[in-house]
């Protein structure tokens, strides 16, 4: 196919024998040798055969194949293009077309990587202190090649054999459980000079995808639990791994697990297939966690928590993402997108059915007012900017797919399937799931099947209904009109620019209305349910009713109402849901952003919720204000602060309120609620709270780590450090104490907690400190992004951060490239915090010369919202200032 560069179809691989060995674990590198079985597809002669390879190299390949009973041998000759991460294997003669089976066996050696890719090295301190590597695999996408060579796609699936050469006091993982463990054969070593060595291997797996094989080593422990069901007469062992020292922090995770794979074997009507379910925590780690069949591997504080050491709001991430992988072990491994194009198939799907999950498990936690807060909204912030891409969107190179692990492949897919499945019935929808995954099962899939599926189910043409929601950019804002025969409503596409063009206003997509009324006009509205043309009108409604639309928020789109029926709104929040809250401030403050609507109105609004003792929605309310506050931050001091006091006015309150005791018997959304009104009230200005920050920092300082709870951690050390008023010593000593516990960290989450606080110092020289550890190796790579963004969301950083940046690209690149990822995230989070034309300018006069394959989205939407921001400031301006001195700010 042109529109994706793969390989030619002659031979599709069946069968990998698979092994590792002479792992050197002083120059990091290993060898290998893979048999791998192919039929032959190709029915002329093969004069050459095409695998990937990416910084792998192939010493030695021989041909075997049968033809009438007679097997030949045939030397292949290596050629390998770097670029193309393509090695060619060429026979002296052709392979003739009549052969049907063949295997390439191939010799090879690679590298033990720190680039959190392929096959590679984590550093860590051990329960020592003493420095140690444990060793994993991270394959997804593309990077199976770079631990082996492979016919490195997710449709060329087929069955693996494996087995590893390791030290004898380690313990090897794979995705199937160990069969034997024997002294290894001749030649074969591992490790260190006069170490015992061992060679683990594994069963057969199922036939599935290259990204999802996996396989790690090195001084591990377990904590196990079982299955309540039973499969095939006998419950599954869950396990989660650490390296010694960290085990108990995974019981959390662990009764989680254990309990999501039942729930997920129910509802999807199909037991899960594999014998074992382990779960690894990783020290270096790019993403969050990866779903290998079988081994799922996480970055520690998406896996580890400990009850008395760490923050709550770990729990949620532990809790999710664990769900998240365990959806995949259905949606992804036992079926598995046909391409790259469909990776929203494998990662839209498991996000929703994750938050399904939590909410089966957590129901107090009150998850999709949750979601609505943070992904929906996510997923909308991303669509609304020009430089988006639709959720299936054209993948043709490997460099092209890292940069669609985004909102809108997990977010805007998400809330999609939240929509389909909140209009046909979750029961519905999920029985159409189930129908598509047994259909599939060991196979390829594309969007069609899965709308086939829950469309046979529904008796609807899902197909028609999401095609536009899945294959065009963008989504719509509903306007609202209101007259006395009725209410107009009329969709277009939203621009967070506000300057959307005939152009790109052709798609109409299918919207459900969900109407909420009172009762005295419900019956009037019972057949109206969505509406799929520019307009409609609403016959049943009238200016002097009580209505809503997209309640609970489970359409993907914006309502712009009239200002009239914004404020009636505002003042019936009694009537609304959570979650319809949480719509109502974010639709307005994206309108006010794109100037559809009034920054002045979304204040009012706001400042009608003071009485709110929703975290959800506290929640929303002090992001929409930050990212205000954040936007006009080169603006007048009195503006600034105005911003700052009204901010504080609103939160205070509910700070002293809530005070800053815990007690055991509280839910977790007040614990949460707690943790958020404190930071935002102290990082406004409040006295009380800083006073009482401080003092909880100095007893910490002084040696006391139970000084401040580990919910409070966060927002008391961002709290002290920002200060202006503090002496160059006072700053210094906060700065080194933060710095410890990010050298030396006190927690699992500590390291985490302590990069989002230390960019907040208001000190050149503590700036200046803080941006040299971009390079100096005091932060690990994966965490570097948690630092950039930090020094971004400081007024007084980010324009150092960026000429930092700038001065020292060169060095970054090469840093951080290995893993574009990585790269790709750090200029996202350094450049998309500015609001001036100046900065517009200057990134793009930056970036004009550089070669972007592998990060232009980052700058694209980046650059995109720095010129929504420069407008809104600039059109708004005034108005705010109004406000603020109208309301004695």
């Amino acid at each position: 196919m042109t529109d994706r560069e793969i390989l030619p179809a002659l031979v599709k691989p069946t069968h990998y024998t698979l092994a590792i060995y002479d792992l050197d674990f002083s120059a990091f590198t290993y060898k290998g040798s893979v048999k791998i079985d192919v039929d032959v597809v190709s029915s002329s002669p093969i004069s050459e055969i095409q695998l990937n390879v990416r910084e792998v190299e192939v010493q030695e390949a021989v041909l075997e194949y049968e033809l009438t009973k007679t097997t030949s041998d045939l030397p292949l000759s290596i050629s390998t293009d770097t670029k193309a991460e393509i090695v060619t294997l060429t026979p002296k003669e052709p392979v003739p077309g009549e052969a049907t089976k063949a295997s390439i066996t191939l010799t090879f050696s690679g590298i033990l990587n720190n680039n959190m890719a392929g096959f590679y090295r984590s550093k860590y301190s051990d329960s020592d202190g003493k420095e140690a590597y444990m060793y994993s695999t991270q394959f997804e996408a593309t990077d199976a090649r770079r631990a082996f060579p492979c016919f490195d796609e997710p449709a060329l699936k087929a069955t693996f054999d494996f087995s590893i050469t390791i030290p004898e006091d380690w313990t090897a993982l794979s995705n199937m459980p160990e069969v034997s463990s024997k002294t290894p054969e001749d030649g074969k070593k591992a490790g260190l000079a006069g170490t015992k060595l061992k060679t683990v291997t594994f069963a057969t797996t199922p036939i599935m995808s290259t990204y999802l094989l996996a396989w790690a080593c090195g001084d591990f422990e377990y904590v196990e639990a079982f299955t309540d069901k039973l499969y095939d007469g006998k419950k599954i062992p869950v396990r989660v791994y650490t390296t010694t020292g960290l085990v108990k922090q995974g019981e959390f995770a662990l009764e989680n697990a254990r309990k999501i794979v039942d729930y997920f074997s129910e509802i999807f009507e199909i037991d899960y297939v594999l014998p074992k379910v382990d779960l690894l925590a990783v020290h270096e780690f790019s993403h969050g966690a990866m779903e290998n069949w079988g081994l799922i591997t996480y970055r520690t504080t998406a896996l580890l928590f400990d009850p008395e050491t760490s923050d709550a709001k770990y729990k949620n991430r532990v809790a999710y993402v664990v769900a998240h992988e365990l959806a995949h072990q259905w949606f992804g491994n036992l079926v598995t997108m046909e391409w790259w194009s469909e990776l929203w198939l494998n990662e839209g799907f498991a996000t929703w059915v994750g938050w399904l999950a939590m909410d089966h498990l957590y129901p107090d936690w009150d998850v999709f007012g949750v979601f609505v807060s943070e992904s929906l909204q996510g997923a909308l912030g991303l669509d609304s900017l020009r430089q988006s891409h639709p959720i299936e969107v054209p993948v043709k190179s490997a460099l092209d797919i890292d940069q669609i692990f985004d909102a809108i492949s997990y977010l805007k897919g998400a809330s999609s399937i939240r929509m389909i499945s909140s209009h046909l019935g979750v029961e519905t929808f999920l029985k159409g799931v189930s129908s598509y995954l047994k259909a599939h099962a060991y196979g390829n899939a594309t969007t069609k099947d899965l709308w086939d599926a829950v469309g046979e189910v529904s008796g609807i043409d899902v197909n028609e209904i999401m095609n536009d929601w899945i294959r065009k950019i963008g989504f719509p804002v509903v306007t609202v009109n209101e007259s006395d025969t009725g209410i107009s409503l009329r969709q277009d596409r939203f621009l967070a620019s506000g300057d959307v063009t005939d152009e790109e206003n052709e798609t109409q997509w299918w919207i459900p209305l969900g109407i909420f009324t009172d009762s005295t006009t419900a019956g009037a509205l019972s057949g109206v349910s969505s509406f799929s043309n520019r307009q409609t009108i609403l016959t049943g409604l009238g200016p002097n009713d009580f209505y809503k639309l997209n309640r609970n928020q489970t359409g993907v789109y914006r309502v712009n109402y009239t200002p009239e029926r914004l404020a009636k709104l505002g003042q019936a929040t009694d009537k609304l849901s959570v979650t319809d809250k949480v719509g109502l401030v974010a639709d307005a403050s994206a309108l006010a952003l794109a100037g559809l609507g009034s920054t002045a109105g979304i204040l009012g609004l706001i400042s009608g919720l003071k009485g709110e003792t929703s975290y959800i929605v506290w929640s929303e309310v002090a992001s929409r204000l930050g990212t205000l506050r954040s936007a006009w931050f080169e603006q007048p001091e009195s503006i600034q602060n105005g911003l700052k006091a009204f901010t504080r006015d609103l939160v205070s309150p509910t700070a002293k309120k809530l005070g800053w005791k815990f007690s055991d018997d509280e839910d977790y959304l007040t614990v949460q609620l707690r943790a958020l009104v404190i930071s935002v009230a102290g990082n406004c200005g409040d006295t009380e709270i800083i006073a009482e920050a401080k003092a909880q920092f100095a007893k910490y300082a002084a040696g006391d780590k139970t000084a401040i709870h580990p919910n409070l951690r966060r927002a008391v050390f961002s709290i002290v450090l920002s200060q202006e008023d503090l002496s160059d010593e006072e700053a210094k000593s906060i700065f080194n104490t933060i710095l410890g516990e990010i050298l030396n960290p006190s927690s699992v989450d500590g390291k985490e907690i302590a990069l989002s606080a230390i960019g907040r110092t208001k000190k050149p020289v503590l700036i200046e400190r803080a941006l040299s550890m971009l390079l100096s190796g005091e932060v690990a790579v994966q965490d570097l992004h948690t630092l950039a963004n930090s020094l971004a969301a400081n007024g007084k950083a980010r324009w150092e951060l960026w000429k930092y940046t700038k001065a020292h690209w060169e060095s970054i690149y090469k840093l951080m490239s290995g893993n574009m990822v990585i790269l790709e995230r750090y200029v996202r989070v350094s450049i998309n915090v500015f609001s001036s034309t100046e900065a517009v300018t200057d990134i793009e006069g930056f970036f004009a010369d550089k070669d972007t394959h592998g990060y232009d989205r980052a700058v694209g939407q980046g650059l995109d919202i720095v010129k929504s921001y420069a407008a809104w400031v600039q059109r708004d301006g005034n108005e705010v200032e109004k406000w603020l001195a109208d309301h004695s700010y």
